[in-house]
């Protein structure tokens, strides 16, 4: 009989991803022969644009097939410093740059190089999945901040400094939202900042959605626009995954003060050397190639967003706020907790994406993975015959419920 191996308490301490988990068995039902409709899948369903592909071609042929520096080549690191003298008119040397496996990584990698045992993170949720586990594996506790979703789940300074305490090491932004496609008004990010400042808090500011935003202009309001002087305590993190439709290419990349970055690399060397080389020279063509790939991603997304919220909010008892950004819809079905289907009463938000899924063959994301349980997250990155489809399928679900 095969001895028990021990494992880290880590381990035992967080679950594998939820919206990972669920893709994963939406597209085994669907390769067994099942009829599931996908609204899991938190990515572009749009291919990589041909240029960036090209790029990444080129530089097999050329034999960049070895390693790189552990934070990137410089090349790219450039072209993020360039990103962000254009967006935010801020300065950040290419040694202030890192390059990573995917904005997950680089998240990763700041919280192990910022917390200690017992530093709390303020969180606001609806969160993105990863960010509690992220801050435990680094022994640090996570403090969850409620949104309300009467304010379009916007910040509040006042809440946040309710669930601080003198441990209280730093606080998460995350604008456009995953899940809720919420953006932080420019008053309230205000308000956050000098909170901050006061405070001495570090802002973590996770912008992998900047560039989806159905506001004039595609604009949206950033912490270290309303506040530049902030810039030192500060690290921003983001990537080419969702803008340029490369999430299977692994790159992202975060800026900050000069020592997180060092100790930030010091971490990286010693777990994946580098990020891949072939997808960072992609990722160099896809800032530094033609950009109108974003604008045509955007217009197909416009109507799919537009039907999703008028389907959802047409369902009785169900209320959706209108996402500003992401590609993400997070209705409040609520009202719908405490039926029944067949004896089995729908307790929560996990239960009722169980249901969707079995009944309706609709694979969606429960909101208690986001810490707001009255939800449920539908992607629209899909389309827009399937986000009809799906919808016919979930009323008939509903309606079904006693």
């Amino acid at each position: 009989m095969p001895a028990t191996i021990a494992l880290a308490q880590r381990v035992a301490q967080i679950a594998p991803s939820p919206t990972l988990a669920i893709n994963a068995k939406a597209k085994q039902l669907k390769a067994s022969g099942v009829d599931v409709l996908n609204f899991s899948v938190g990515e572009p369903d749009f291919p990589t644009p041909p240029h960036i592909c090209a790029a990444g071609k080129e530089a097999i042929d050329q034999g960049h097939t070895r390693y790189t520096a552990s934070n990137g080549i410089i090349e790219l690191r450039e072209a993020v410093s360039a990103r962000y003298r254009s967006r935010l008119r801020l300065h950040y040397d290419p040694e202030q740059i890192q390059i990573s496996c995917g904005g997950k990584q680089g998240l990763y990698n700041i919280f192990q190089a910022l917390l200690n045992p017992g530093d709390e993170v303020l969180i606001p949720a609806p969160y993105w999945v990863s960010y509690p586990p992220m801050v435990e594996l680094a022994s640090g506790v996570p403090v969850i901040v409620p949104l309300r979703e009467e304010n379009n789940f916007d910040l509040n300074a006042d809440d946040l400094l309710q669930h601080a305490s003198s441990k209280t090491r730093a606080l998460i932004l995350n604008s456009p939202s995953n899940p809720s496609g919420a953006i932080n008004s420019e008053a309230a990010l205000k308000a956050v900042a000098d909170l901050a400042r006061e405070q001495g808090w570090l802002i973590i500011s996770d912008d992998i959605y900047e560039d989806i935003a159905y506001t004039p202009g595609n604009a949206i309001p950033h912490i270290l626009q309303v506040a530049p002087e902030l810039q030192e305590q500060s690290i921003l993190s983001n990537g080419v995954s969702k803008s340029y439709s490369m999430t299977g290419w692994r790159i992202g990349w975060c800026a900050g003060p000069m020592a997180v970055i060092k100790a930030m690399n010091k971490i990286q060397s010693q777990s994946i050397s580098n990020p891949v080389a072939i997808s960072q020279y992609a990722a160099l063509a896809a800032l530094t190639g033609p950009q109108d790939f974003l604008q045509t991603m955007l217009a197909s997304f416009l109507p799919r967003r537009e039907y999703f919220i008028q389907a959802l909010n047409s369902i009785e008892g169900v209320h959706c706020i209108e996402p500003m950004g992401a590609f993400y819809v997070f209705p409040n079905f609520s009202a719908y907790y405490g039926r029944s289907f067949q004896g089995k009463v729908i307790g929560g938000s996990v239960a009722l994406a169980d249901y969707f899924l079995d009944e309706a063959r609709v694979a969606t994301v429960p909101g208690a993975a986001f810490g707001a349980d009255n939800f449920i997250r539908f992607s629209f990155a899909t389309s827009l015959d399937t986000i009809k489809e799906g919808m016919e399928r979930i009323q008939g679900a509903l309606a079904a419920l006693k």
